[in-house]
């Protein structure tokens, strides 16, 4: 049987052994085949699979929707439903962009609050001996 050891796959990937059993005990990878004596052999397969793991996480998917995304792709997906998961996360990505502007225009703002309230705020919080 041609293939390589977890620690090849690691190697091959850049992932460490723990990561890629991380990944096959939460079923995001399917169980590898084994030989006779018990080993576990990784095909090629395996790379590609990792390669979509580490490319989709950089993009924001998380671990669940990227298991969700290998399961869809192990089947027939039809085109039209690959680009509607794209546009989706595309929104979402959106949605998050938005939400964190607001966020930097909020802080941008505190920045310009005037030294005397920015006192009497931090007041507000300290407990007084009463």
């Amino acid at each position: 049987m041609e293939g390589m050891t977890r620690g090849e796959l690691a190697k091959r990937t850049g992932l460490s052994t723990a990561t890629i059993r991380y990944y096959e005990e939460s079923g995001i990878l399917p169980a590898p085949q084994r030989t006779a004596n018990g080993f576990r052999i990784y095909t090629n397969d395996y790379v590609v699979k990792i390669k979509f793991i580490k490319d989709a996480k950089s993009l924001g998917y998380s671990l669940k929707e990227i298991q969700e995304g290998l399961q869809m792709l192990s089947t027939d997906m039809e085109e039209e439903t690959l680009k509607e998961l794209v546009r989706n996360k595309i929104v979402e990505i959106d949605e998050r962009i938005k939400a964190l502007y607001s966020v930097q225009t909020m802080l941008a703002g505190l920045l310009q609050t005037p030294k005397e309230e920015i006192h009497n705020n931090l007041q507000s919080f300290q407990i007084s001996d009463e």
